[in-house]
């Protein structure tokens, strides 16, 4: 019997956020994904891990006047329940988020922002208990170097410096989950089967912990837990 769409959506959230980055990315991976759904660069800030369906903005160089402007500022438009993520210019050293965006966005039960790019503000975020992972930070805010053009549209992560590792797509609505390990993107078509494939190598993964702590050795707790020879 099928359930209503707020409870399995409610009940796969739940799930996916019962697992770390990495074993998220290892499904990922055994389901064909290259990139493991692995956002590369960014990194913790602050605040707790989180799991959350995405809100994207597009950042655009403000010499960009050909690209859409915003009416609204986009943290008043980010949905409750959310993560935020922003792709600001590969190459920009502005920040494209502070203290009282995270202050917004908090009001707006936003669960975090995951920024391709830098932030700026670090003790409010820290203070403020807010989820914040960015490439880097700054001194320097948004104007007069960069500015949102689009909210909702599909962003392209591409690797800083490195052609040779899968770009990944973050379309509105897919799964974020960003913990001290780095940041992922499970695709909304892909969430129940990642959360399927997660469950099966935690549990093996705690029977190779178990027998490796016993002193029974890391190849053979692979082999008899894993199958690998």
């Amino acid at each position: 019997m099928l359930l209503p769409l707020p409870l399995v959506r409610k009940y796969t959230m739940s799930a996916l956020s019962s697992y770390s980055s990495c074993e998220l990315s290892d499904a990922l991976v055994k389901l064909g994904v290259q990139s493991g759904g692995y956002i590369p660069d960014i990194n913790h800030v602050s605040g707790k891990s989180i799991c959350g369906p995405a809100y994207t903005v597009k950042f655009v160089y403000t010499t960009d006047t050909n690209a859409p402007k915003l009416s609204e500022h986009f943290v008043d438009t980010a949905p409750s329940g959310s993560v935020v993520v922003v792709d600001a210019p590969q190459h920009s050293k502005n920040a494209v988020w502070g203290g009282l965006m995270t202050a917004g966005a908090q009001a707006r039960n936003t669960l975090g922002v995951v920024i391709s790019g830098r932030c700026r503000d670090l003790a409010e975020h820290r203070e403020l208990g807010f989820s914040v992972f960015a490439r880097g930070h700054s001194t320097v805010g948004q104007s007069p170097f960069t500015r949102p053009s689009a909210i909702n549209v599909p962003l392209e992560f591409a690797p800083v410096g490195n052609l040779a590792f899968p770009s990944v797509q973050v379309n509105p609505g897919d799964w974020i989950i960003a913990d001290e390990d780095g940041v992922v993107c499970v695709p909304k078509e892909l969430e129940s089967m990642v959360a399927e494939l997660a469950a099966k190598s935690h549990e093996i993964d705690e029977k190779c912990m178990g027998d490796i702590r016993e002193g029974k050795g890391v190849k053979a707790s692979f082999a008899k837990h894993r199958g690998t020879k």
